[in-house]
């Protein structure tokens, strides 16, 4: 992105209704802040679009004007495309046609959250490394198989940026701060922010289980996190405790203690709530989702999923509807 004249660099946010507020602010605040330096530079202006041009509603309900509805970008802008729920229901056609229309010109252009998935719909991800908030990324992988989804903070494949969002758009923002005027500005920004050690793209976006309270035990650890890698298709409980070299007797003793279920239980609990993620976030059928989770039957999936949430698989996708549906 080369600044104007006066070396101010432009922003453009696309809010797509049902979109993160905290994401969004914590990646505006930071170009607001950077204005403020006492240098007196203005660094960065920016402008908010939405399709329509009315008023856009975050997730929480509070709405945000924007200065126009759908309009021509200049290829020195920077595109940033900010979702959080019903993200599909906000990727419009018309939103869709846009973007692919807009990013020819060959600007920067990334996505806060969700909107890494109104990227990928436009067709505009496919074979890059991306990241969204964990919370979509076990449906996107699903739906998205041509897309590397990462587990990182933010992401950046050439000129295409992603974050997870949250204060993880802050983490991001700080980055391209100081890619576009130096460290100096970057640290400045994050004192005003009163963020004293701002994270690196690699970061994870969940704590680890190895280090959380109570999850001290380095093997335990282990265990825990072999079991998140192999939910498709999971392991017998003598093929985790052998892996780090336990008897099955003691792995057990190990979740009783620290977990209070035994490992079989607690593998289980994880393969339903992914299983749950899928059935509120894509279109994928009850069938697709029973093999994604390592379940060899619909009538063991249905048995185990009524037992820990209520309601069948069926019920809970009806109940729920379709986060990621694309409409005309």
């Amino acid at each position: 992105m080369r600044p104007d004249p006066d070396g101010t660099k432009r922003y453009a946010f696309l809010l797509i209704p049902g979109y993160s507020q905290l994401g969004f602010a914590c990646a505006l605040e930071a170009l607001s802040l950077a204005n403020l330096h006492p240098s007196g530079q203005r660094f960065y202006s920016w402008r908010l679009i939405g399709e329509t041009g009315a008023p856009v509603p975050a997730y929480n309900g509070v709405t945000a004007a924007v200065d126009s509805a759908l309009t021509a970008l200049d290829r020195d802008e920077t595109l940033v495309v900010c979702a959080g729920n019903d993200a599909g229901t906000g990727s419009t056609r018309a939103v869709l046609n846009w973007l692919r229309r807009e990013t020819r010109k060959g600007m920067d252009f990334g996505a806060l959250s969700s909107g890494t998935y109104t990227l990928a719909l436009a067709g505009l991800l496919s074979g890059k490394r991306v990241t969204t908030h964990w919370a979509y990324r076990d449906a996107l992988t699903e739906l998205l198989p041509d897309v590397i989804i990462e587990s990182s903070l933010f992401s950046v494949d050439g000129r295409i940026f992603t974050t997870a969002g949250g204060a993880a758009s802050m983490d991001m923002m700080l980055d391209r701060i100081r890619h576009d005027f130096g460290t100096d500005l970057a640290t400045w920004v994050a004192d005003q922010m009163v963020y004293t050690d701002p994270r690196v793209a690699t970061h994870g976006q969940r704590l680890s289980r190895r280090v959380r309270p109570g999850m001290s035990h380095g093997k335990l650890g282990i265990a825990l996190q072999i079991m998140e890698n192999n939910l498709e298709d999971p392991l017998r409980p003598d093929e985790i405790a052998q892996a780090i070299e336990l008897s099955t007797r003691q792995l057990e003793r190990l979740f009783a203690k620290h977990l209070g279920v035994s490992p079989k239980r607690h593998y289980l609990q994880l393969r339903l709530e992914k299983a749950r993620g899928l059935l509120r976030q894509t279109n994928l059928s009850v069938t697709d989702i029973c093999v994604a989770c390592g379940f060899r039957s619909l009538s063991h999936f249905s048995k185990s999923y009524r037992g820990c949430f209520g309601l069948s698989p069926g019920q809970e996708k009806r109940g729920t509807g379709e986060i990621w549906p694309v409409r005309a």
